[in-house]
């Protein structure tokens, strides 16, 4: 959203922009200004932005395969004194992962070229009167259904 913001300043002014996007022009101007000067970040933010680069080069040397815990055990070994869930955080954010034995279970297999069944109501459910509409789910239990007024 910033860098549309950027894009579009000059023709359209910033103000305008975040009329209509969902941001505040105080959050677009100080998000320029830490930018700008990495000074008025927060102590998290510095914090992170240092051990970032160390989780990354940590986790390319034993060859992409530890996850939090051996991440962080070893930044440990290395004079980091980090938290634990710093180091999730930031491998989340970061789109950081463990390395996964075997292939990713898969409880559904679709095929989308087979036909849907017909909607034969319509995604209308309300019954004129009792015993009127019958639906079922897919468990197969089976019920009635009139609109209680």
């Amino acid at each position: 959203m910033i860098a549309f913001i950027d894009d579009q300043r000059t023709v359209h002014g910033v103000e305008p922009l975040c009329k209509v996007l969902p941001i505040a022009p105080s959050t677009y101007f100080d998000h320029q200004a830490k930018r700008a000067d990495p000074d008025l970040l927060s102590d998290l933010a510095k914090r992170d932005a240092l051990l970032l680069p160390e989780i990354k080069r940590v986790h390319k040397a034993h060859f992409e395969v530890y996850g939090v815990q051996k991440l962080w055990r070893q930044l440990g070994r290395e004079g980091f004194s980090v938290a634990r869930g710093t180091v999730e955080r930031l491998m989340r954010a970061n789109g950081i992962e463990r390395a996964v034995r075997g292939k990713p279970l898969r409880t559904t297999f679709s095929d989308k070229a087979a036909p849907c069944p017909k909607d034969h109501v319509n995604r209308e459910f309300e019954a004129a009167a009792p015993n009127r509409l019958w639906v079922s789910d897919f468990n197969r239990h089976v019920w009635s259904h009139s609109p209680s007024r």
